[in-house]
């Protein structure tokens, strides 16, 4: 599907002879002299690159539209594919662990995520703010210590390592911010 330059909005997908991109920012040039054009700063959605085009106004970008499939994460398969079930067809599909990123941190079975999809490949997870992990491994805390300042990290179920209050203690559920990775509180 073809889209002029001056209907670009941030987030919007485009698909480029370089692969597909986000727009991150854009900004309309009108010069005294000259034709008007627009420079843009895009994202590659595999790669993270970002890159700096200019183009002319009303120059036509073929857009990309991402299908948002919410999907079940079933089980882990070897050491770099995970299965997830789609929720509305029910179909099977193994993606591997590089194409899900961060994602892979704080997605156990059961979990539902969001999966970004283009064309049949999937380019990009959408996690919710927050996810309940259980602690696996962490030191005892000191007996008094108590402070806010103290931490100490902590292995979760996903084999994430977190650092958390010294009074989260092995088998504690905790809350993790999936954008940062830190704790949030107990749950």
């Amino acid at each position: 599907m073809s889209i002029s330059t001056n209907d670009l909005k941030n987030g919007m997908a485009i698909a480029l002879p370089e692969g597909l991109f986000t727009v991150v920012e854009f900004q309309h040039v009108k010069p005294g002299k000259g034709g008007a054009f627009v420079r843009t700063k895009l994202k590659n959605v595999r790669t993270g690159a970002v890159l700096d085009r200019t183009y002319r106004a009303d120059e036509k970008l073929e857009q990309a539209i991402i299908d948002k499939r919410e999907m079940q994460y079933l089980y882990r398969e070897g050491d770099e594919s995970f299965v997830f079930m789609d929720n509305v067809t029910y179909d099977q599909l193994h993606i591997e662990a590089t194409t899900l990123g961060d994602a892979v941190k704080y997605l156990k079975p059961g979990d539902t995520a969001v999966l970004q999809m283009y064309r049949d490949e999937v380019v990009g997870t959408d996690l919710p703010a927050a996810v309940e992990l259980a602690v696996v491994q962490t030191e005892p805390g000191v007996q008094g210590d108590r402070s806010s300042a103290g931490r100490k990290p902590a292995t979760v179920e996903t084999g994430l390592v977190v650092q958390v209050p010294l009074f989260v203690n092995t088998g504690d559920r905790i809350k993790v911010d999936t954008r940062s990775g830190e704790y949030l509180t107990r749950a």
